[in-house]
């Protein structure tokens, strides 16, 4: 088998084989070439040639986000690891993991005016779980810094940085096999004794009136649903979902803003929504209004579930339950006792009030993004890998229905629109599943560089709803409809994706109206071979109009 020569390569790629980490991508380059040629001479390893970094670290990402478990991403030295940061960023947010291995100069060679080197060592420091700054000829203490840290990427689910210096030459092989190692597991730490929290939160659980939980981002298939069933029929319980928590339930509460912006100025309404008792697990939630509503309407009592960490959203924690949530519902539904009272019932009534509402404003509303929304979540088919790229089109999203075969995801580690094409692509490759990307114009021309990858499935799906700049900033408040509005905030643009379509393979649609949408959107499913994209422009002046509309309509004091 045909190896580096150089010794340091054997160990990372050694190392990463006893550790069982399968998917590696690479971006060409030469100080990286001992590890290219080592990683892509095994048939063990799935390695993928992605030349953007930045775009090969997202679609390493979607690997990741998929099969849960680290991929490698592998560079050259200098610039090229700083493309990397943007989904090392979300990776480290998102909890999902990743390992970085860099080829870097050795120390001798940095800051005397040698080419394409920087100060590597500890450069992802603010967001990364461990940097192994590894040393030429200092075998003991490098196979320990390789071992932490991708130990760390699998158990702590996160990003971890590994920086390899490699002198010349490069490109020496041997055909030997390579060193075995066995892998490295630290000692167990007992974990800590929640047993008398665990006690006062059902005590309290028990005892309170009003109880919301809310779920953010959370993995299809997670939580068991007997207990979904338990929480969904209590009447004390109100369980508000968002499209990426990935979990159904008719008793649930999904569609958020739909409940909280028709009552944001009643404050006898806000008051009969405020929870006693808060339980959220799961990881960043969307919707800013029931952040906004949950700090100034603050529960008594908060609980997060998560085994890795918990933030204090709505500066209320009362307690981090360090486990997961399957669990942690396992161990305490036994324990927990239906509470009389009419809150799910209250809010039952209101969420059916609102999704009649929105069945009627839907109907008469004209063509727009709000409408264009409404017939994609209809077109695309039960069976379906679903990705959101981010701003407008993961807002858009929360306020219509999901089908319950559809496995949803977006970057919200960062909330970024950078990335979302090629973690769609990525996660594609490995969930096998057919997959749809849903994104705006600027976040997919933003990584248009996506698209210049091999890797695309042939039921690979993009829509892109093009309204021809930054549509959410119209949404927001602030002074529209003026050359400096257009220019520095909309970004106002007349691009399209057709010729990027034809550069990179994809069978190219447009929509511009109703009927051409509902024509380009079964064109878009057919049974045809290879990747395609629709591309439906909406009117830019309209959208903002229709969506503040909507939220009026749902009132409960207007007049039909």
């Amino acid at each position: 088998m045909i190896y580096p020569k150089i010794p340091l390569a054997q160990t990372v790629i050694a190392l990463c084989k006893a550790k069982n980490i399968t998917d590696i991508v690479l971006s060409p380059g030469s100080r990286n070439a001992p590890l290219t040629i080592g990683f892509t001479h095994d048939d063990f390893f799935n390695a993928y040639s992605v030349v953007d970094e930045r775009c090969a670290a997202f679609f390493a990402m979607g690997i990741s986000q998929q099969t849960r478990r680290p991929s490698a991403l592998v560079c050259t030295s200098g610039s090229a690891l700083l493309n990397y940061y943007p989904a090392v960023c979300e990776a480290f947010y998102s909890d999902i993991p990743l390992i970085v291995i860099s080829a870097d100069r050795p120390a001798e060679k940095i800051d005397i005016g040698d080419g394409q080197t920087i100060r590597q060592e500890n450069v992802y420091a603010n967001h990364i779980l461990f940097s192994a700054n590894l040393i030429e000829g200092e075998d003991e203490f490098n196979e320990a810094q390789i071992q932490i840290a991708l130990h760390t990427a699998v158990t702590q689910k996160g990003p971890v940085h590994i920086n390899v210096p490699f002198e010349e030459p490069l490109y020496e092989v041997v055909e030997a096999d390579v060193p075995v190692f066995k892998p490295w597991f630290p000692e167990v730490m007992p974990e800590a004794d929640e047993h008398a929290w665990t006690e006062e939160f059902l005590e309290r659980w028990n005892s309170a009136q009003r109880k919301m939980i809310l779920v953010g981002v959370n993995h299809p298939g997670d939580i068991p649903r007997e207990y979904l069933d338990v929480l969904g029929k209590d009447p004390s319980v109100i369980v508000f979902t968002e499209t990426t928590s990935n979990l159904h339930h008719p008793d649930f509460f999904p569609g958020i803003d739909k409940i909280i912006a028709p009552i944001e100025k009643t404050e006898e309404a806000l008051e009969k929504l405020r929870p006693e008792l808060l339980l959220t697990f799961g990881g960043l939630v969307v919707s800013k209004k029931i952040k906004a509503f949950l700090r100034k309407y603050a529960p008594k009592w908060h609980y997060h579930v998560d085994a890795k960490k918990a933030y204090d959203t709505f500066f209320c924690l009362t307690y981090h339950f360090k486990t997961d949530p399957a669990t942690f519902f396992a161990n305490s539904i036994p324990a927990m006792h239906y509470v009389a009272g009419d809150y799910r019932a209250y809010w039952s009534e209101a969420k059916e009030r609102r999704e009649k509402k929105h069945d009627m404003y839907t109907e008469s509303t004209p063509f727009s993004d709000f409408k264009v929304y409404h017939h994609i979540f209809q077109a695309i088919p039960e069976r379906q890998l679903l990705q959101f790229s981010n701003s407008a089109t993961i807002r858009y999203a929360q306020l219509f229905a999901m089908k319950t075969g559809w496995q949803i995801f977006c970057n919200r580690g960062t909330s970024g629109i950078d990335g979302s094409t090629s973690t769609a692509i990525g996660a594609s490759v490995a969930s096998g599943l057919p997959a749809t990307l849903v994104t705006g114009d600027l976040s997919f021309f933003y990584d248009s560089n996506a698209l210049w990858n091999n890797y695309k499935r042939e039921d690979f799906r993009i829509i892109v709803v093009n309204n021809g700049g930054g549509g959410i900033f119209r949404i927001l408040p602030g002074h529209k409809n003026t050359d400096n509005f257009d220019t520095y905030f909309e970004t106002v643009h007349g691009l399209s994706a057709e010729h990027l379509c034809k550069m990179y393979g994809l069978t190219y649609l447009k929509a511009a109206h109703e009927a051409g949408l509902k024509k380009g959107l079964k064109l878009l499913y057919e049974e045809v071979e290879g990747p395609r994209l629709l591309e439906v422009f909406t009117p830019r002046t309209v959208n903002d109009g229709v969506l503040i509309d909507y939220f009026r309509h749902l009132s409960d004091n207007f007049d039909e």
